[in-house]
């Protein structure tokens, strides 16, 4: 029977794909975006959100500070790409959020397997003006030209759609892509940064942690996790499988306590902390935390043997991405 040897989970930013001066002009992108919300997860503004804003971020907005935790982060990610190529993996199941990118309003499905051959990588379209600190920081999800079509594990990923039906999560399929962009940046952000030339064979799941009224509930998410990992184990296959979230953690505004809880929870395993997260503080960026509980129960049976954390605050009104890297094994 197949095994699941290794869990992962990331955070993909414009930190980890921009220098220091262009970070900063992505805040100034910060002013006007209608995505935010506070910490309670109404929609705010920026100014809102500067009122209630903690003094002590200002300091944190120094060339100096935010350059060693964009060096950090950036280690983070080697140490994250050097695991993942030791780890000999057969498979990799990437649980990841999809932004309107080949799922959208007209049929929003909560859970889905892509189950083709392959899933083609292409370049996205930019519109006319987009600021050139803007493409480059898309630039990390996406090949630099043409289209890449990269292998997926189709077998694993049928098995698991049969027995996750079998097991009562009604997952819809997808064997084909909607739209020529190719997959989502929460995939391609994988094979691109962490993968480099090393192809693992993907199974890419797409959970709906962005989009009401049907996102998957805290609870749920972790049985789905087990689920998973059950799945796994029961493949008739002598394959080592991975499982990685990718996405998270708090962003657009950084909760520092709330990223801070969820990776206790991750060390200690605490389920009861992982499930009863607030769904108020589960919206907009924060949302794909629904990707790493997933992982945490399917490697609930492995230890966290190593997690990283760095707050990459953007502006004085506190946005920008709490950025969180781990590893289970």
């Amino acid at each position: 029977m197949a095994e699941l040897v290794l869990g992962m989970a990331v955070s993909h930013s414009p930190a980890l794909n921009l220098n220091v001066d262009e970070y900063g002009e992505y805040g100034e992108k910060d002013k006007t975006d209608e995505r935010l919300a506070d910490k309670e997860g109404r929609v705010a503004t920026y100014d809102q959100l500067l009122a209630q804003a903690d003094p002590a971020i200002v300091p944190q907005l120094t060339r100096e500070v935010l350059g060693e935790r964009i060096a950090d982060c950036e280690k983070n990610m080697e140490h994250l790409a050097r695991t993942l190529g030791e780890a000999r993996l057969d498979a990799l199941i990437i649980v990841g959020d999809d932004q309107g990118e080949q799922y959208i309003m007209d049929n929003m499905p909560a859970m889905l397997i892509y189950w083709g051959e392959t899933i083609p990588n292409t370049v996205t379209d930019q519109p006319a003006g987009t600021p050139p600190f803007l493409l480059k920081a898309r630039a990390q999800y996406h090949e630099p030209s043409g289209v890449r079509d990269y292998p997926v594990q189709s077998h694993l990923a049928l098995h698991l759609i049969e027995s996750l039906t079998a097991n009562e999560f009604d997952v819809s399929n997808a064997k084909s892509l909607r739209f020529e962009r190719g997959e989502g940046h929460a995939f391609g952000f994988v094979h691109r940064r962490l993968m480099g030339e090393q192809i693992i064979p993907i199974v890419p799941f797409a959970l709906n942690t962005y989009f009401p009224p049907n996102q998957p509930l805290p609870k749920r998410c972790y049985g789905l996790g087990q689920a998973l990992r059950r799945a796994v184990e029961a493949w008739d296959s002598d394959a080592r499988v991975g499982i990685l979230g990718s996405g998270g953690l708090s962003h657009f505004l950084v909760d520092e306590e709330l990223d801070r809880g969820v990776l206790a929870a991750l060390r200690d395993k605490d389920r009861e902390k992982l499930i009863s997260l607030p769904l108020n503080k589960l919206n907009f960026g924060n949302s794909e935390i629904r990707n790493w509980i997933t992982v945490a129960a399917a490697a609930e049976d492995m230890e966290n043997h190593w997690q990283a954390y760095q707050p990459c605050y953007r502006t004085p009104g506190g946005t920008g991405c709490g950025m969180g890297f781990a590893v289970w094994y």
